[in-house]
């Protein structure tokens, strides 16, 4: 394992760049990390806002759940299950320290990955903003959304996102089912079923040479000189990220519910895959409200695109991984961004603590024993943050880490979060060719 930390002149010399050059798989730890009661009232939104965002959602959930059939029971809440992995080992080829659960994230219905989160909280924003400023929404009618004033509305106005496929599902499926017009724009080498699947269920996709970073440009560009068409910038939207931080408060419950403490002698490690940054981001923002200290962040990305680790190791400027040789291919198609969210950055610059990276081989590693241990199928990307207890627990950087803050005994008592993102819409017959790619 290597470990590297931050220098300040970045260029091909530089010992983490020659690491990253040669994907070597590493963890870096982010000299930056500051503590939360500092730093979280410096930020731009709070507490509050992810409250706003938690109501909004819970205003919606009748609409929801007759809009789809997979919320009737849970009443309209977008939720997913924890599970604790009772052989870690089985999973990850050891056993750490503590205890490995998965918050299952790749089951969230109706989009079926961790973007159902932030991209549909924006878009209940922007249908309510609608509704207000035309005399359409009604407080008193929980099933407003679905009345023929408000569908008459919608069907007037475009929602476009660029994205490299779940972030698009989310948001083309129910911009879609509101009675939107949806528009996704997405790179070529995107997967083909994904494409397929918003077609089937109303979207229009607009397919782009190049990578993300061109489809989110080119849709951007798209949208902004439509008056009626709406644009959900992954890149760069604070609602996105509110989205993503209302996640925080329903797991804290579930960890209450499981009999997890998280306090100074009870610490939470989570591991989050990241790609431009904004659901990690969301996400480890909102935990750092409810755990404050407690919480320690740690997010991942593929060997072929450290965009993030690349942002916060060099804060100066904002840097393409392409600058450095890197080609941006990988397996983790909802990891391959060459460029980090600014607006993440800049939330998260002083909350997380560090970053790994993970070989493609390493997914199919770890899904592969995912399934057979459990059953549960989901997508490489989605297996990105598997290595971290490893890292952690095992490398010189992660046993730095541990104790500089004090946590080496308190391993006992820690509990590990594998923060799982994208899977259950998955085809059978996608799945097995990736199962075919496990050695």
């Amino acid at each position: 394992m290597n470990d590297m930390t931050s220098g300040t002149a970045v260029t091909v010399e530089h010992p983490l760049i020659q690491t990253l050059r040669r994907r070597e798989p590493l963890l870096w730890l982010n000299p930056a990390l500051s503590p939360a009661a500092g730093t979280l009232p410096r930020l731009p939104v709070g507490a509050a806002e992810i409250a706003a965002t938690q109501a909004l959602l819970a205003r919606w959930a009748p609409a929801l759940a007759a809009l789809f059939p997979a919320l009737a029971a849970s009443g309209g809440r977008i939720e997913s299950p924890l599970l604790r992995l009772d052989d870690p080992q089985a999973v990850l080829g050891h056993s750490p320290s503590g205890m490995v659960w998965l918050k299952c994230d790749h089951a969230l219905p109706v989009a079926g990955s961790v973007k159902a989160r932030g991209g549909i909280a924006e878009v209940l924003m922007h249908a309510e903003d609608l509704a207000r400023a035309h005399g359409v929404f009604d407080p008193d009618d929980t099933l407003w959304p679905l009345r023929e004033r408000a569908r008459a509305l919608f069907a007037r106005q475009t929602v476009a996102v660029g994205s490299t496929g779940n972030l698009g599902l989310g948001i083309g499926t129910l911009a879609a089912a509101l009675g939107f017009r949806a528009v996704v724009h997405m790179s070529a080498e995107a997967k083909a079923w994904k494409k397929a699947r918003l077609r089937e269920r109303g979207a229009t996709v607009i397919e782009h040479t190049g990578d993300y970073a061109a489809a989110v440009a080119a849709g951007r560009a798209a949208s902004h000189a439509d008056p009626a068409s709406y644009f959900v910038d992954d890149e760069d939207s604070l609602r996105l990220l509110l989205g993503y931080a209302a996640a925080a408060q329903p797991l804290a419950r579930q960890l209450a519910q499981a009999g997890i403490t998280v306090d100074a002698a009870h610490p939470l490690f989570v591991y989050l895959p990241c790609g431009v940054g904004s659901a990690p981001g969301g996400v480890g923002f909102g935990l750092k409200h409810v755990f404050g200290d407690h919480v320690h962040l740690f997010f991942a990305q593929p060997c072929a695109t450290p965009s993030m680790l690349l942002r916060l190791a060099f804060p100066d400027r904002p840097r393409s991984v392409y600058e450095f040789g890197l080609d941006n291919r990988t397996q983790a198609d909802g990891l391959a961004v060459p460029r980090a969210s600014e607006r993440v950055f800049g939330l998260m610059q002083h909350l997380v603590s560090g970053v790994f990276t993970v070989e493609d081989a390493a997914l199919f590693y770890h899904l592969r024993r995912l399934d057979a241990a459990t059953g549960l199928r989901i997508e490489p990307s989605a297996a990105a943050g598997f290595p971290g207890p490893r890292w952690l627990l095992e490398s010189p950087a992660g046993r730095e880490y541990l104790a500089r803050h004090a946590l080496t005994g308190r391993l006992a008592q820690a509990t590990h979060l594998l923060w799982t993102t994208g899977g259950l819409l998955v085809p059978d017959d996608e799945f097995d060719g990736w199962l075919g790619r496990a050695g």
